[in-house]
């Protein structure tokens, strides 16, 4: 009796270890950006937005949840009735990007290692204030010298920044390298 006591034990630890901890479990890779990849609050093609964008890979889609924005994607994170099982939140280095208009296709950082500036002069792909993303804190220290704002981790973004709360810098604030004109 207390040998298969013993060999049942043995067995479930043996299966408790083939279970990846989603935890720990490394992440899925970032999708690279393509003409397929469109925005889910805005139904539009992410290729003609500027600006930085994010995706949300989750455990129950094959694909990824595509963002025209930062702002887009933390806010996806923070609404209760999106998906919770959430594996990767992937967002643009624009630390690594060509430049704003071209933010880049496979320059993709995890969303809880980059830093963020938010209320900057600079606005989103869909016109809203946005989060800017930077995996070198460096570069996003010239971004505040140039654009202003402040810089935040993920966690720190306020809620009220990206669910609507919190309007853009100013437009006589803009600078004329910053400003849309379309």
């Amino acid at each position: 009796m207390m040998l298969r006591l013993l060999a049942a034990c043995a067995a479930l630890l043996l299966l408790a270890g083939c279970k990846p901890n989603s935890a720990t479990a490394e992440p899925p890779p970032a999708v690279a950006l393509n003409a397929d990849a469109m925005g889910v609050f805005c139904g539009m093609n992410l290729m003609e937005h500027p600006g930085p964008k994010g995706q949300i890979i989750t455990a129950s889609r094959l694909d990824p949840f595509w963002f025209s924005s930062v702002r887009d994607t933390v806010a996806f994170t923070r609404m209760p009735e999106q998906p919770r099982d959430i594996r990767a939140i992937y967002v643009s280095d624009m630390a690594r990007a060509p430049s704003w208009d071209a933010p880049g296709e496979t320059n993709w950082i995890e969303a809880r290692k980059a830093v963020f500036v938010i209320g900057s002069r600079r606005q989103g792909g869909m016109g809203a204030a946005e989060a800017v993303p930077f995996g070198d804190r460096a570069v996003a220290d010239q971004f505040v010298a140039s654009h202003g704002g402040r810089i935040v981790s993920f966690d720190e973004i306020p809620s009220d920044y990206v669910l609507g709360g919190e309007p853009p810098a100013a437009a006589d604030e803009h600078d004329a390298a910053s400003v849309r004109t379309n």
